[in-house]
């Protein structure tokens, strides 16, 4: 059974890139660079919805480049995941998770990424790296936010067995 793909379509000579990483629309309420989405269903929501099925699989064929997009959503919802426990609350959660989303994170393209194969960004040209580490930013928060209200959608006091039942696998035996 092949993995889910990304359903968003990328013209690689209109869209915003970043090397092969391209910078989608997004329906968030944080500042950065990237633009407004259309429709009420963006990149986020396609992370959050492919997640449970796609961290099933040791590969992963890309696709496209909103794949790659796919890709980096899954892995820092696992390492979200990884660090709720049992016992944390939504008020806590909300804590640890902004806090994660906004430390000092390594970007693809630099020697740390764990999946520098598949991404190939200019390392020498600062400004697309800044538009880069900015646009993740903002990509992460947002995905940090609307993870928490699926995690904690039944109770304010202790998060959802089903999403926590997935700390364990790793998608693409990776992590970031």
């Amino acid at each position: 059974m092949p993995a889910y793909h990304s359903t968003f379509l990328v013209d690689p000579q209109s869209d915003r890139m970043v090397g092969n990483f391209v910078l989608l629309p997004l329906n968030t309420k944080y500042r950065g660079p990237a633009y407004q989405a259309d429709s009420d269903y963006d990149i986020i929501d396609e992370c959050l919805d492919l997640f449970r099925a796609n961290s099933l699989f040791k590969n992963f064929e890309i696709k496209s480049p909103a794949d790659r997009v796919l890709i980096y959503g899954i892995l820092f919802i696992n390492n979200c995941l990884a660090q709720l426990r049992s016992s944390t609350s939504e008020r806590e959660a909300v804590k640890v998770l902004t806090n994660l989303a906004l430390d000092n994170f390594t970007l693809p393209g630099t020697a740390s990424f764990p999946l520098n194969n598949v991404y190939s960004v200019p390392v020498d040209d600062v400004a697309q790296m800044d538009l880069l580490k900015t646009y993740l930013a903002q990509f992460r928060q947002e995905l940090a936010m609307r993870l928490i209200n699926r995690v904690y959608q039944g109770s304010e006091a202790m998060p959802s067995k089903f999403w926590l039942a997935f700390t364990r696998r790793k998608f693409m035996n990776k992590s970031l």
